[in-house]
């Protein structure tokens, strides 16, 4: 009770036309967390106290927020076992704080049985693959936003699932949660200037083929093509026409951070093409928990 008549208390001293008074609010405020949202919410809808009482809420709404995602984000980066599904559901957030995370889970899960229903063991990997790629982009119909390429909502799992469709890293993470909860082992390789997956040779069956991956990939799949299925020798020409060394990096899987971290990365192109600064040092701020200089 005191904690709300004190968060209440604060909220009518918004307006305060002194800046160190208002400063020292704020503070307050924002050391009261999420505690404290429903109360601002609730006077920027109801108190009509002027434009500028509104645009402080607003900012004080979102940068409660923004230290919300922060924290969910330091804690995924530490934690053991950084599931590629959380990290992307956390960047989504900063764009849609109240999304409801079972949404997402549920598509998700919607889309998977229908792609269980027709797989078993007995299949190969190509077979399960193409299997995959029949609902994945026939029946659900994803597909690469090459029109708008460079929309922020091409990057929030969120929004691809609701869409259908998105870059190539967050359709290859849509695909690769899916396909992994099915068993398939298939993860993200972090090209320059693109991103693909690629089905690891669990079982070694490519040993005994005459071209044989020196990488342990039986093959790739190029996720914003439909699907397309592609070897080496395509990343290899794909490197040299960007004038790049050939790299382990570029043909093994990387890990759920780097993909996070390249999710951020397009954000901040995304915004930094949109002319929005505030964003775009913000999404720096949250790369910056990575501990890397990029």
């Amino acid at each position: 009770m005191n904690s709300k008549k004190s968060i209440e208390a604060l909220v009518r001293l918004i307006d305060d036309p002194d800046d160190q008074i208002f400063e020292h609010v704020r503070d307050q405020l924002m050391s009261h967390g999420s505690e404290a949202i429903p109360f601002l919410e609730s006077s920027w809808e109801h108190e009509d106290y002027g434009l500028i009482f509104q645009s402080r809420i607003e900012d004080l709404i979102h940068d409660i927020q923004f230290e919300i995602i922060k924290d969910s984000l330091k804690s995924w980066i530490n934690s053991s076992d950084k599931r590629l599904i959380d990290g992307a559901i956390i960047i989504s957030q900063y764009q849609y704080p109240n999304l409801d995370e079972q949404v997402i889970h549920s598509k998700i899960q919607e889309i998977r049985k229908d792609i269980w229903l027709e797989i078993n063991p007995a299949q190969t990997a190509f077979e399960k693959v193409k299997i995959f790629n029949k609902i994945f982009y026939g029946k659900y119909k994803f597909s690469g936003n090459s029109k708008e390429y460079h929309l922020p909502e091409n990057s929030y799992i969120y929004k691809v699932l609701e869409m259908h469709r998105g870059n190539p890293l967050t359709l290859s993470v849509v695909y690769s949660i899916i396909a992994q909860s099915l068993d398939m082992p298939i993860y993200g390789v972090n090209l320059p200037n693109h991103f693909v997956l690629a089905y690891i040779d669990e079982h070694q069956s490519n040993s005994s083929a005459e071209v044989k991956n020196q990488h342990g990939i039986l093959f790739y799949i190029n996720a914003f093509s439909k699907g397309g299925i592609f070897d080496e020798k395509e990343i290899d020409v794909f490197l040299k026409g960007l004038n790049k060394e050939k790299n382990r990096e570029y043909y093994q899987p990387c890990s759920n951070s780097a993909i996070i971290i390249r999710m951020l990365t397009n954000l901040i192109a995304s915004f930094q093409q949109a002319g929005n600064a505030k964003k775009v040092n913000e999404l720096k701020e949250l790369r910056d928990l990575f501990g890397l200089t990029l």
